[in-house]
Parts: C-alpha cells; sequence; structure tokens
C-alpha cells in the first residue's frame, strides 16, 4: 500500500537534502517540494508567522514509520511538524513504484 508524508521545511536547501536523504536510504520514492508558503499558527502560547516550504513525501505503508521517524531525526527544526498517512486508493502503477521500498514485485 502507498503512503505519504507531509511536512513543512524552513527553506528549500533543507527539503532537498532531507530528500537526498531519504531517497538515498530508500524510505521514500519521491519527493514533490513546493514553493514558499505562509503559515501561520500557535506556537508556545504565541501567535507566530512565517515562511516555509512544504514537501510532499511518496513512499510505502511499509516503510512508513521508519520514514517518518528518520524524517524527524534529520529534520533541521526541533519540534518538526511531520504528518504520515497510507493511501486507501492509489493507481496501479504508483503500487508498484512505491512497492518496491517494501520488497514487492
Amino acid at each position: 500500500m502507498s503512503a505519504l508524508i507531509y511536512c513543512p521545511f524552513p527553506d528549500t536547501r533543507s527539503a532537498r537534502a532531507a530528500a537526498g536523504q531519504l531517497l538515498d536510504e530508500r524510505l521514500i520514492v519521491c519527493a514533490n517540494i513546493g514553493g514558499a508558503v505562509h503559515a501561520i499558527f500557535d506556537w508556545r502560547g504565541t501567535r507566530e508567522q512565517g515562511e516555509e516550504v512544504a514537501v510532499l513525501f511518496k513512499t510505502d505503508a511499509a516503510v512508513l514509520a521508519r520514514a517518518v521517524a528518520r524524517l524527524e531525526a534529520i529534520h533541521p527544526y526541533d519540534e518538526p511538524a511531520i504528518f504520515g498517512w497510507p493511501c486507501t486508493a492509489t493507481g496501479a502503477a504508483t503500487r508498484r513504484w512505491t512497492g518496491g521500498l517494501a520488497g514487492e514485485p
């Protein structure tokens, strides 16, 4: 089963570095690195805002927990927001692509 991970980064450079490392470690098959997004959020009782770079990582559900844990370990933020979920509906080609991470044919 395919899975996705969403995670914002402080800049494109750090997003690319994390994507490259996760690709090298075969924890993802692809990272879609977007442009700047404006974030507005409550952080430790204070309203904050700033620019971030959103990334959507494509992976397999069999390695999702490992990919999330590794991303948390290498992320430049001390407490990054990382959301991962299995995809219940994907195309056959996508399942074959991401399934290679789990050793599926």
